[in-house]
């Protein structure tokens, strides 16, 4: 078994005036905030995605299905934290997570530290191992309207197997 995997994550919500807006595990004051059948936290999202891919796990619908009434208005921090227990009953660790947040408002770069240090306490892992950026789309498309948000990210998984324990 190769030591290290690499996984990639995605997700988009619509923006509504009528919801709060969740990035990173932090509230981010803002007028719009994301829909959702959970609290709609599109990066969590999407590192999730990334985590559960490289671990070969299937992704967050499959385990954290909209259909199921127990993640309804769910706090995505746990939905990470559940993600983080399966990696590791995999025996994968988190090397690292870049992601990307796609959005024309409100500014991001603000929150970012917070947002690093709420993924870092859920995930269980140092706040240094983490980038977030964000971008706009240039008022171009759903996201320049302030339709939507959208998160991409990359996480690098490890082995936590000895080296004589791997098989596969």
């Amino acid at each position: 078994m190769i030591p290290f995997r690499v996984g990639f994550g995605f997700d988009v919500h619509q923006l509504r005036e009528d919801r709060e807006l969740w990035l990173g595990g932090v509230l981010i004051p803002a007028p719009k905030g994301a829909l959702g059948h959970s609290d709609a936290d599109v990066l969590l999202h999407a590192i999730c995605d990334a985590i559960l891919g490289a671990a070969n796990l299937g992704d967050i619908g499959k385990h954290f299905p909209d259909t199921n009434p127990a993640y309804k208005n769910i706090d995505s921090k746990i939905l990470l934290n559940k993600t983080c227990e399966l990696m590791r009953a995999h025996h994968w660790e988190i090397g690292n997570i870049d992601s990307t947040l796609c959005l024309e408002k409100p500014k991001i770069m603000p929150h970012v530290d917070r947002m690093k240090e709420s993924i870092a306490n859920t995930a269980g892992i140092s706040a240094q191992s983490i980038s977030i950026k964000a971008t706009t789309n240039e008022k171009m498309g759903f996201i320049g309207r302030e339709e939507g948000v959208t998160a991409y990210a990359v996480v690098m998984l490890y082995s936590s197997k000895p080296e004589n324990d791997r098989s596969q």
